[in-house]
């Protein structure tokens, strides 16, 4: 795990923080599509990922799920971090976009490298201006963009996260992140396929222009 940690964080951390996290971190190997934090859960311990993408989503009062923002290697989730601080349950879930490694720091860290490390309480407030940045767009993207547009915003955001300008998703899928319904995502995508913006494949989605 110190390979792991220098190569990702040791342009951040100084050496004796990155011996400490070495110390008391706990890899972890996420599969797509696994849940690493769910609504409603106690958070034991904050996130720093090492590889692969995360999801952060809010559900409503009838359990459907809109999707926030994307967390990528470097990153960790503001809103765990709320949580963490101030003991209450999370209000987010989080899924693996794809296979994802992450390194697990116990709550109780937190406090002490923000009093001990320089470094630590920059990435911590560098961390919540950046979430909060995506919240804000999430919210422009929700209240100001059509449907048509937050679908292309959606899909040029996967294929970032992801690295790959053909993304595997299906149209439920997309219909479920956005918050709409499956006959509306296909006929969207058909427009989008019409215009050239993207290319519909039998298993998958190309994002044409970026």
């Amino acid at each position: 795990m110190k390979e792991l940690l220098q190569t990702n964080y040791g342009y951040l951390y100084e050496d004796a923080l990155l011996e400490e996290i070495n110390k008391v971190g706990e890899l972890k190997h996420i599969k797509a599509g696994e849940k690493l934090i769910e609504i409603g859960d106690y958070i034991r311990s904050m996130p720093l990922l090492v590889s692969g993408a995360i999801k952060i989503l809010r559900e409503d009062d009838n359990g459907d799920e809109l999707i926030l923002y994307f967390l990528e290697r470097g990153d960790t989730c503001a809103m765990t971090l709320s949580c963490c601080m101030g003991q209450s349950k999370s209000e987010i879930r989080a899924v693996a976009e794809t296979d994802t490694e992450i390194i697990m720091i116990p709550v109780q860290k937190m406090d002490e490298w923000m009093r001990t490390y320089r470094s630590w309480q920059s990435f911590i407030l560098q961390s919540y201006h950046n979430r909060m940045s995506e919240l804000l767009e999430a919210v422009d993207t929700i209240a100001f963009l059509k449907m048509d547009e937050r679908l292309l915003k959606y899909l040029k955001d996967k294929a970032m996260v992801n690295h790959n300008d053909e993304i595997q998703v299906t149209h439920q899928q997309i219909a479920h992140d956005l918050h709409t319904s499956r006959v509306v995502i296909s006929r969207l995508l058909k427009s989008l396929e019409r215009s050239g913006t993207i290319k519909l494949n039998r298993n998958n989605i190309k994002v044409l222009k970026m």
